[in-house]
């Protein structure tokens, strides 16, 4: 049996409908298809260095009862080369932004990072920030 190398962490997202959610991050936000299995709606996304699992609710994950929004309580950062591509495919097809772009500043000991980034939510309502080096 061959072994799955890559990421050592990759969130795996609960979702209602997982062909909704995988046109949404590949068509919409950049994401490839790495695997799928359709007949359990699952599927193994990537976009550079970010990796993403999508199934839908199946009763075998949840630990309480799942009430849209999803996720509360957390974003996923997802860093990219440059945001203009992704922020200009959500703003043509009218995709409500959860925030606009807009420049952070963060110290990490003694150093700053600059980053510009927006957040947008999945049609389940994970929040996910995009995020540009500055």
């Amino acid at each position: 049996m061959k072994s799955l190398e890559g990421p050592v962490l990759v969130p795996e997202l609960s979702v209602r409908d997982a062909s909704v959610s995988t046109t949404f991050y590949t068509e919409l936000l950049g994401f490839h298809i790495v695997y799928e299995r359709q007949d359990e709606g699952f599927v193994y996304l990537s976009m550079g260095k970010a990796s993403l699992m999508l199934e839908e609710v199946n009763g075998h994950w949840e630990t309480g009862e799942l009430v849209p929004p999803f996720g509360r309580g957390m974003n996923l950062q997802i860093t990219v080369d440059s945001i203009e591509p992704i922020f200009k495919r959500l703003k043509k097809k009218g995709i409500p932004l959860f925030r606009e772009p807009f420049v952070s500043e963060y110290a990490a000991g003694d150093e700053w990072f600059r980053q510009r980034e927006f957040l947008v939510q999945d049609p389940d309502g994970y929040l996910l920030r995009f995020a540009q080096s500055l």
